[in-house]
């Protein structure tokens, strides 16, 4: 029991089953086979058989953790190489941005409202497209439950990793830079992360389109709860 609990086991294990996500995916070819999906399973059933606790795990999850920030920096690159076309599109992009931030806030509120949920819910789901730092900071300035944010946003994130090209699909939604804007809009840092297995493009337009969705959530989420009457 002790071996299970080392840290550098625990580390090893998350990287195998993220590699063995990958290896399903590309062996079955089911979107479902998300990596990130299939670690999260396999790591709760490890924990849950062995009796390793979620705080031991994490202690070591944390060496991991310290390169999501020089990650989160790297997707700047690709953004960097399509900025002379971003230029020029920057207006349509705002525009889409702002569209696509307002209506996420306000469609997930009375979806919430009209299925009963608290009002404590419902302010912790406004903040849900956006990357968990930013989304928890937003729930806690407007009285919401930032673990429970948290989590909804990690669950929004894997669900469009699994179905954002589908659905997009199914509405003939063809054109790189769309696609890449909306999986960055609505599923944040596992949005772009699928985007990058595309193209440099997409994951450009996903890149851009996580950043100024955050921005825009933190500014006028605090503004517009307030106009639904929650």
């Amino acid at each position: 029991m002790e071996y299970f609990s080392n840290e550098f086991f625990l580390i090893a294990l998350t990287f195998g089953t993220y590699f063995l996500g990958k290896l399903l995916r590309r062996w079955t070819g089911w979107v479902v086979m998300n990596p990130i999906l299939v670690s999260i399973c396999c790591l709760i059933v490890f924990l849950k058989v062995t009796g390793v606790s979620y705080e031991t795990y994490n202690q070591s999850g944390k060496m991991i953790e310290f390169w999501l920030r020089p990650a989160v920096v790297a997707l700047g690159v690709p953004l960097y190489m399509q900025l002379s076309t971003i230029k020029k599109q920057l207006t349509p992009i705002l525009l889409c941005e702002f569209i696509g931030c307002v209506v996420g806030i306000v469609s997930v509120v009375y979806i919430a409202k009209a299925m009963g949920a608290s009002r404590e819910v419902i302010l912790s789901l406004a903040s849900k497209s956006v990357t968990t730092p930013i989304a928890m900071e937003v729930t806690k300035s407007i009285g919401g439950i930032p673990p429970l944010t948290a989590a909804v946003v990690v669950c929004v994130g894997l669900m469009c990793a699994v179905c954002g090209y589908r659905t997009m699909g199914f509405a003939h939604v063809k054109s790189p830079v769309a696609q890449g804007l909306s999986m960055g809009t609505a599923a944040h840092a596992v949005g772009t992360a699928t985007a990058m297995e595309k193209s440099p493009v997409h994951g450009a337009y996903a890149s851009l389109g996580l950043t100024l969705n955050g921005i825009l959530t933190s500014l006028l989420t605090p503004s517009i709860i307030p106009l639904l009457g929650v």
